[in-house]
């Protein structure tokens, strides 16, 4: 018995792995707009929110409810105000911008880099104050 337990749980899992891994993009969920709210953006992948909010929680000194709640709560606040594409991208050029001499130049001067890197600091300092119970 315990072999065909192991056996249907060891399938259940490769099927699991085998149907919930697509290398198809998630499609973003369109802006919804009512008369008296702004657009409501949900456009960033669970992949990417997850990876943000498990870095939020290692950086806040490990896993308990609050840091989770407030790391979820903080990506959503984010996201608010970037749409993916720009926390992508100024993540991006906030990663590079260290990139000695020449190489690095493209990530560190252009106009682009340092108004995404500032809008991204911004946002997380609203969702910082927004989330986290000081």
């Amino acid at each position: 018995m315990k072999t065909n337990y192991a056996a249907l749980v060891s399938s259940l899992a490769l099927a699991a792995f085998i149907t919930g891994c697509t290398t198809t993009p998630e499609k973003p969920v369109e802006a919804e707009k009512t008369a008296d709210q702004a657009p409501v953006m949900n456009n960033y992948p669970t992949r990417d929110r997850v990876e943000y909010v498990l870095n939020c929680v290692a950086q806040k000194g490990g896993l308990s409810y609050i840091n989770q709640y407030a790391c979820g709560c903080k990506i959503d606040k984010i996201a608010e105000k970037l749409t993916f594409e720009e926390f992508e991208a100024a993540k991006t050029f906030g990663y590079l911008r260290t990139t000695a001499g020449e190489a690095g130049s493209a990530f560190r001067d252009p106009n682009q880099a340092k108004d995404l890197r500032k809008r991204l600091k911004e946002a997380e300092d609203y969702a910082e104050k927004s989330c986290f119970v000081k």
